[in-house]
């Protein structure tokens, strides 16, 4: 169990400290929590100014409020450790880099409690593991989507969990994706930037908006185009990481990714320019051709920067094959 729980810690806000939102002078002074953990603490009873409980997350303190946040006892984890194969590329004392690869699920969630990324990670690493994303994703510090396969980090202690937590809410991570898309973006190196939010008619799928929702950052490269602007091979990094994101937004851009179930099926696409066999290829391709193929960060203690590149796998190279062909 960790240090960090079932304590209780205490402040009284200063002059210098006075006007600053609660829950970000929380994240300043408990850098062993992430802004969304010490959300949830004073959204659930957990906090009290001046000896009340209070849960309003945006108020601005005053010198001399008494801030007092008691961190229960990390929930007892019930998962089944499955001893699935881990592809991994880095490891130390602290952190985990991971090749994930297409079709595993990150976490447990509804109809899936035993093979998942978190299952496989409990068998290997036991307790050796972050809480502070709580008992279902021990160690998790962002994800993938099931069917998107490439480089994920995974946080073995809450100090390492917490500092990486801030390096992604800072932009300091850097994640890179290759996408296979049906046609091109114009001009071919740019910025989507729109806002993200649940889908009003389906809460599964994500959806650009309007004056609400999350502000959402993907920058883009075309990379390489195929059959005139038929296909394109364009890598995308994330300024910001919203739900799907990088799907939202290529679909947005009516370059929708290639076997994308979700956000690619309500798009017809001309592939007469591609031989039988090749677009027979691409319209059976079982998931969406997004690989996240580079990832930097640095190190929580020694300070380096950290690099990973992971291949594309056998099934985005063999249909690159025949794209290529």
């Amino acid at each position: 169990m960790s240090k960090f729980y079932n304590q209780t810690f205490e402040f009284v806000v200063t002059l210098e400290e006075q006007g600053l939102r609660l829950d970000k002078l929380l994240a300043y002074k408990l850098t062993e929590f992430s802004r969304t953990k010490i959300k949830k603490l004073i959204e659930s009873d957990n906090f009290y100014l001046n000896d009340c409980t209070f849960s309003n997350i945006s108020y601005s303190v005053r010198e001399g409020d008494e801030l007092r946040i008691f961190v229960p006892p990390c929930e007892k984890s019930l998962l089944t450790p499955k001893n699935l194969d881990l592809n991994i590329i880095y490891e130390d004392n602290e952190l985990i880099i991971l090749n994930k690869p297409p079709y595993l699920t990150v976490h447990p969630g509804a109809g899936n409690h035993n093979d998942t990324l978190v299952n496989a990670l409990i068998h290997h690493f036991g307790n050796n593991l972050s809480q502070l994303g709580g008992a279902q994703r021990p160690g998790i510090i962002h994800r993938l989507d099931k069917d998107t396969s490439g480089l994920i980090v995974i946080a073995k202690d809450d100090i390492t969990h917490a500092k990486l937590s801030k390096q992604l809410a800072e932009r300091e991570i850097k994640r890179t994706y290759l996408a296979l898309v049906y046609g091109t973006l114009t001009p071919h190196i740019g910025t989507i930037q729109t806002n993200i939010a649940r889908n009003p008619k389906d809460r599964k799928k994500m959806t650009v908006v309007k004056g609400e929702g999350r502000v959402a950052i993907t920058r883009y490269n075309v990379l390489e185009k195929f059959g005139g602007d038929a296909i394109s091979l364009i890598e995308c990094e994330l300024e910001t990481g919203r739900t799907h994101q990088i799907r939202v937004h290529l679909t947005h851009k009516k370059t929708p990714i290639i076997g994308d179930q979700t956000y690619g099926t309500n798009l017809n696409h001309n592939l007469n320019c591609f031989n039988k066999e090749t677009a027979e290829l691409i319209k059976q391709f079982p998931r969406q051709a997004l690989h996240a193929v580079r990832l930097k960060l640095t190190h929580p203690s020694g300070g380096q920067e950290l690099s990973f590149e992971s291949n594309l796998p056998e099934d985005i190279t063999q249909l690159l094959a025949g794209l290529r062909s």
